[in-house]
């Protein structure tokens, strides 16, 4: 290293945070026209960011009129299935007194879903009962989500040619990102939790249950309380489903557009300097936070669902 440039080096280190601030600041503003300068605006191409969450079918499967098409989605559902369940698996196998970090971070999420969220919500026998549906949802949903940050050759939109065969390119994707996995996961509780409370209650008492305590005695107040309660618990059905799926698919398309899309769009290549930190800063947030984030609640409701639907009082 030459004594110039150990010198520039000392000067940099010795000015104030506000003026390195100001000169990276000024890098990037010339680093963005630098590029307005070499790729000029162009006329934008054609650009479909949904169709990224387009399920053509890969291998054609009909059962008389029912579609069991293998897709995008269905590969991801079986990816993540597969991945969740080995993973466990060889986890448990190989148990030791001292854990390591992967071994440390599956007992977090087992104490998690197990104290913090099942038995917080229901009494231990019926916690004993429920936890491993609760414990399994939870790594599912969080185990799917991740694995849609993971760039795959699943982009089947925009396929490559490569010595005349067509190659998908990379791409993210998330199976919670189509409504449909969630919504069967929807389903699975739904049902689940209003069996469960038939059962522990019988029929008439269940959705007696559901008018509260104290209630005057009244036909007519009860009869309001009662549909309301019935609508309310429908509208799980949506809640909880596009919960999950709204936020993933927000986060994808955003980093879809932040990594590049916006430029395509408007045909401007130096926005692209401007929105890819953004599309990183997004990306981490969707991976760090959101993705556990979202399991943790779908996980957490599961359980004060059933919870409600077998109290002693509602």
């Amino acid at each position: 290293m030459s004594a110039a440039t150990s010198s520039a080096k000392g000067r940099f280190a010795g000015l104030a945070t506000k003026w390195k601030v100001a000169i990276g600041f000024g890098v990037y503003i010339a680093v963005i026209v630098a590029v307005y300068v070499i790729a000029p605006p162009v006329p934008p191409e054609e650009f479909e960011p949904v169709s990224e969450f387009e399920l053509d079918p890969w291998i054609p499967l009909f059962l008389g009129p029912i579609d069991l098409s293998i897709n995008k989605a269905v590969f991801f559902v079986f990816l993540a299935c597969a991945i969740t369940a080995g993973l466990m698996l060889y986890i448990a196998k190989r148990m030791q007194a001292r854990p390591n970090n992967v071994q440390t971070a599956v007992e977090a999420a087992y104490d998690l879903t197990r104290n913090q969220v099942t038995l917080a919500n229901m009494d231990r026998r019926m916690g004993a009962r429920w936890f491993p549906l609760i414990g399994t949802l939870f790594l599912f949903i969080i185990t799917s989500n991740l694995l849609g940050y993971l760039p795959l050759p699943t982009n089947s939109g925009e396929p490559i040619l490569i010595a005349g065969y067509a190659i998908p390119p990379f791409g993210v994707y998330a199976a919670t990102a189509n409504i449909s996995v969630p919504l069967v996961l929807t389903l699975v509780v739904w049902l689940s939790y209003n069996i469960q409370g038939i059962i522990t209650k019988g029929f008439v008492g269940y959705f007696k249950s559901w008018i509260p305590a104290g209630t005057p005695d009244n036909v007519f107040a009860k009869a309001g309380l009662l549909l309301i309660e019935t609508i309310s618990h429908f509208v799980r059905l949506i809640s909880l489903s596009v919960r999950l799926f709204a936020n993933l698919l927000a986060g994808h398309l955003l980093i879809l557009f932040m990594a590049g899309g916006l430029a395509v769009i408007l045909g401007i290549a130096a926005i692209g300097a401007i929105t890819l930190p953004i599309a990183i800063a997004f990306f981490a947030f969707e991976v760090v936070l959101i993705a556990g984030l979202q399991a943790f609640i779908f996980a957490i409701l599961t359980a004060i669902y059933l919870g409600e639907a077998t109290a002693e009082e509602h």
